[in-house]
């Protein structure tokens, strides 16, 4: 269907941010995805985009409908695997597996075959059939040492399957297998396999954290340290407070005493305000002004 140059340039706008934004924001792309279909919803494209976008937001129904509407505009099956996975989406694994038997799968090229087969295998997880699961991944294509673009995705399911079913030892051969057959990346196989080996992986940001806690202890612990004057003790080889000998006197002991009381009272202060209200504003006391002004305070 043909439409007036100003709105098929603004149908192809939203659809050029939903291919977009499709992987990285999808409900952004939702809303784009409903903009086009406001603009043009006799135009297969536009019920096809509306159909992904929908279909990563998981909203299946929807978007199984927005499927079927463009396979009755353009007669392809083109989009026959996905609607078995949206049927799966729904929690009805039994129509995606009848889907499979469908005449339809035997028009599907070479790569719809394989999604096919991977819809199929998943809906057979999803009923419990785990062994039947693993037969319906074993195929050609799966045995096949060629690399397709569909081969890393079914070597990790056949992996994922046989793990799940508790044969560790083909489960991390296939593992292995996916790894050399993404070459993106994209798939976490490699960490998979790093599990099966026992290998631990541990968060950089929290071993930072724990650094920062360990400095900021020992900084306090050298403050704390530097208050005190202290001398070399050659008889026992370490550093020791040094004392007056005559020993504090008592306004002295009273001063420190009252000292001590006061900072009590603001960390008392300091934590009755922080669970009030961890958002009012800190103030910080100095510690610097000189003895007789606090005495007169």
């Amino acid at each position: 269907m043909s439409l007036p140059k100003g709105l098929a340039e603004e149908v192809s706008k939203n659809l050029v941010m939903v291919a977009r934004l499709i992987d990285e924001d999808p409900e952004q792309a939702y809303a784009y995805s409903r903009i086009a279909l406001r603009l043009a919803s006799r135009v297969a494209a536009v019920r096809e985009a509306a159909g992904f976008a929908a279909y990563a937001t998981q909203k299946y129904s929807e978007a199984l409908a927005e499927f079927r509407a463009a396979k009755r505009m353009t007669g392809s099956v083109e989009l026959w695997p996905v609607m078995a996975d949206c049927e799966r989406g729904l929690s009805r694994p039994e129509r995606a597996l009848a889907m499979a038997g469908e005449p339809e799968v035997q028009k599907l090229d070479k790569a719809g075959q394989v999604e096919m087969r991977l819809v199929a295998a998943g809906a057979r997880r999803d009923m419990g059939q785990l062994e039947a699961a693993i037969v319906t991944l074993q195929s050609p294509e799966l045995a096949s040492s060629a690399v397709q673009p569909w081969t890393a995705r079914l070597r990790y399911a056949y992996a994922d399957a046989l793990l799940a079913a508790g044969r560790e030892d083909e489960a991390r051969e296939w593992f292995a297998k996916t790894i050399e057959a993404d070459k993106d990346g994209a798939m976490d196989a490699s960490d998979r396999l790093a599990e099966l080996d026992g290998v631990e992986f541990v968060d950089a940001s929290s071993m930072d954290d724990e650094d920062d806690d360990e400095d900021a202890a020992e900084v306090a612990a050298a403050e704390r340290a530097s208050d005190v004057a202290e001398y070399y003790d050659e008889d026992d080889d370490e550093y020791e407070p040094l004392e007056d000998e005559a020993g504090p006197d008592e306004d002295d002991k009273d001063d420190e005493d009252d000292r001590d009381g006061d900072a009590g009272d603001r960390r008392e202060g300091f934590d009755a305000d922080a669970d009030a209200d961890l958002t009012d504003e800190v103030v910080v006391l100095e510690d610097d002004e000189p003895e007789t002004d606090r005495d007169k305070g």
